[in-house]
């Protein structure tokens, strides 16, 4: 199969359109010997040590937890677009950019809630619903569906981490205004992921 030119939009991931890679589809090989896997894997090795380091803080404003937060979190397009630039799709690839995107926010809104850095009630709906997602994706692996990422939660993801990472550098109202921008976002794609999830169900059932 011939690969799809590589415009620019295409390669910041802003256009999605056609089909998705055939190495990334439900029942492809692994594949976990990529360039953009190994950057996935960094990326996840980063979120524990962010972790130890802000609880250990004291309050949860340690410079060099929240460099590691940034880091993570500005690399969540990196592995993504090495993949288009090298062609090295792979099945694992499309599985792990997400699960590292909502570890890391979930890590965040730990953080965040134990220092009381963020309303702590919307950083609870914010990790509830991280959760749910990983709930959903699971249950979608095992019916034989994947759960394609709509552009609404792949925007919702900057203010959210913007406001994670803001609250942990200093006291703004810009970091709480962000993060109920990103919230509003997140539930926004949360309501189009179930109902995509619907109608595929619906459409197996009639199949």
């Amino acid at each position: 199969m011939a690969r799809t030119s590589l415009t620019r939009r295409r390669l910041l991931g802003l256009d999605r359109s056609g089909p998705p890679p055939p190495q990334t589809v439900s029942g492809a090989p692994l594949n976990p010997w990529t360039l953009p896997n190994l950057i996935g894997y960094i990326r996840l090795a980063l979120i524990p040590a962010f972790l130890v380091l802000a609880l250990g803080s004291g309050d949860g404003r340690d410079a060099l937890a929240t460099t590691l937060f940034i880091v993570v979190a500005a690399t969540d397009y990196l592995d993504g677009i090495t993949a288009r630039i090298t062609g090295q799709y792979s099945r694992l690839g499309a599985l792990l950019d997400p699960l590292v995107d909502r570890l890391l926010v979930l890590s965040g809104a730990v953080v965040c809630f134990r220092f009381e850095l963020l309303p702590r009630w919307a950083l609870i709906v914010l990790a509830a619903r991280e959760l749910v997602m990983l709930v959903l994706t699971r249950v979608g692996m095992r019916r034989g569906m994947d759960l394609k990422v709509n552009m609404v939660g792949r925007w919702a993801v900057w203010p959210t981490m913007a406001a994670l990472a803001l609250a942990m550098v200093s006291t703004t109202w810009v970091a709480d205004a962000l993060l109920y921008l990103g919230l509003a976002m997140t539930l926004w794609a949360t309501a189009l992921y179930f109902r995509d999830g619907w109608r595929a169900m619906h459409q197996n059932t009639q199949a």
